[in-house]
C-alpha cells in the first residue's frame, strides 16, 4: 500500500490512500497515483485514538489500513490490520508501552559508529546492543559513555565478558545489561586460537552471581545447541540466551539453502571472525578484530553449514514447550523461579561422570530415528 500525501512525508497533508486493490489491475504501470487512489469518502482516525478504537474501526468497516491524522488532516500515523492479526497470532511479542515491537540494533565500538548510533536512535531504536567479541576494553567504555551521555533513554547491552571484573568495569560504564561468552559459540575458534575465553557455564554463573547484585539481566551468548541448554543456562543465572546457530538453519535466516555431498538440505552459516566474513567487501568483520588494516588476518571463526531446521514459526513454539516441560519437571512455574531457586540453593547441579551421561542418552538399541517435536494437530484418541 502507499499513503499519498502532500509533501511526501508523514506529517503532510494527507491527500488519498492507495492499495494493491487498487493498482493490481491497471495495465499501464504509469498511471498516475491521482487516477486510481480512494480519496473521496476516506475513513479516517483522529489524533488521540486509542489502538483498541482503531482496531474497533477496521472491524466495523471491513478495512485493511486505517489513517491517523490531526485536526489539519495531516498524516500522524497508519494502522492495518495485518497489524491486528499479529496481535492476535503473536500475543507474546515484545513491545513498547505504545504496543509497537521493540527493536535493538548492533553497533561496533570504532569511532565512526557514533554516528550511526545517531541515526538510529532519530530512527526509534529501543536498544543498542554492543557488538564485540572483547567487551572489557577502552573502546567499548568510550562508546558506553557516549550514548549514555547523549542519549540516557536508550537502552546499551555491553559485552562479551567472561569475569566479574569485566563485567564490573561495564556497568560502571552506563551498562543496562551484560553479554556473557567467549569462544564458546559453535563457529568461534577463539579459545583454541587466542587461549583466551572461559566455559561457558562457569562464565555465566559467575557474572551472573555479579550482576544480580545491581538488577543488570545477562545473556548468555554461545554453546546453546538444544532446550536443555537453554534451562541449564537460565539455572545458572542468566536471563535469556543468544541462538546463532539454533535460528541459522531456518526459513527465516539469510542464505539460500542446497544439497550437500549426502544429499541432506543445508545453509551456510559463517562465524564474524572467520576468512570469509573478513573478507567479504564491505562488510564490518575485519574492523570489528582488528583487521581491516592488515594483510595477515588471523581468524578466531570458521564457516559451515547447518541442517534445514524448517520455520522459526514451528521452532520456537516447541522451544517453548520444551522449556515448559523443563520447568515442570523441575518443580517450578516459570524460568524466573528456576533462576531465583538455583540462586538461594534450592536448585543445584551435580556433576556426571560419563557412565552418567551415557545413560542418560540414547542406548542399548540396534537402531533409532530421532524427532525433537511434531508441529502438526493433535492426534485424535
Amino acid at each position: 500500500y502507499q499513503r499519498r500525501v502532500h509533501g511526501g512525508k508523514l506529517g503532510s497533508k494527507l491527500l488519498g490512500l492507495v492499495t494493491s486493490k487498487e493498482t493490481d489491475f491497471v495495465a499501464d504501470r504509469n498511471t498516475p497515483l491521482s487516477e486510481v487512489m480512494t480519496s473521496k469518502g476516506l475513513v479516517v482516525g483522529h489524533e488521540g485514538i486509542s489502538l483498541q478504537e482503531a482496531n474497533d474501526i477496521m472491524r466495523n468497516t471491513k478495512l485493511g489500513k486505517l489513517p491517523i491524522v490531526n485536526e489539519n488532516y495531516e498524516l500522524i500515523s497508519l494502522t492495518s490490520r495485518i497489524d491486528l492479526k499479529h496481535n492476535r497470532d503473536y500475543p507474546w511479542a515484545t513491545k513498547d508501552a505504545n504496543d509497537r515491537l521493540v527493536v535493538a540494533a548492533a553497533v561496533s565500538t570504532r569511532p565512526d559508529d557514533r554516528e550511526r548510533v545517531e541515526k538510529l536512535v532519530k530512527a526509534g531504536v529501543d536498544a543498542i546492543v554492543l557488538d564485540s567479541s572483547q567487551g572489557n576494553s577502552i573502546f567499548q567504555v568510550d562508546m558506553l559513555h557516549f550514548i549514555k551521555s547523549k542519549f540516557p533513554h536508550v537502552q546499551v547491552v555491553a559485552g562479551n565478558v567472561v569475569t566479574q571484573k569485566q563485567a564490573k568495569t561495564l556497568i560502571e560504564a552506563g551498562a543496562d545489561g551484560i553479554r556473557v561468552g567467549m569462544g564458546s559459540g559453535s563457529i568461534c575458534i577463539t579459545q583454541e586460537v587466542m587461549a583466551c575465553g572461559r566455559p561457558q557455564g562457569t562464565a555465566v554463573y559467575r557474572v551472573s552471581k555479579y550482576c544480580r547484585q545491581f538488577g543488570i539481566p545477562v545473556i548468555a551468548d554461545g554453546g546453546i545447541s538444544n532446550v536443555g541448554h537453554m534451562i541449564k543456562a537460565v539455572a545458572l543465572g542468566s536471563n535469556c540466551v543468544m541462538m546463532g546457530s539454533m535460528l541459522a538453519g531456518t526459513t527465516e535466516t539469510p542464505g539460500n539453502y542446497f544439497y550437500d555431498a549426502s544429499g541432506v538440505r543445508v545453509k551456510q552459516y559463517r562465524g564474524m571472525g572467520s576468512i570469509e566474513a573478513m573478507l567479504k567487501k564491505g562488510g564490518d568483520s575485519a574492523k570489528r578484530y582488528f583487521s581491516d588494516k592488515q594483510d595477515v588476518k588471523v581468524a578466531q571463526g570458521v564457516s559451515g553449514t547447518v541442517v534445514d531446521k524448517g520455520s522459526i514459526k514451528d521452532l520456537v513454539p516447541y522451544l517453548v514447550k520444551g522449556l515448559q516441560h523443563s520447568c515442570q519437571d523441575i518443580g517450578k512455574r516459570s524460568l524466573d523461579e528456576v533462576r531465583d531457586g538455583s540462586a538461594a540453593g534450592e536448585i543445584r547441579f551435580e556433576r556426571r561422570t560419563p557412565a552418567a551421561q551415557h545413560e542418560g542418552g540414547v542406548h542399548g538399541l540396534h537402531s533409532y530415528k530421532k524427532r525433537l517435536y511434531s508441529s502438526g494437530p493433535a492426534s485424535q484418541a
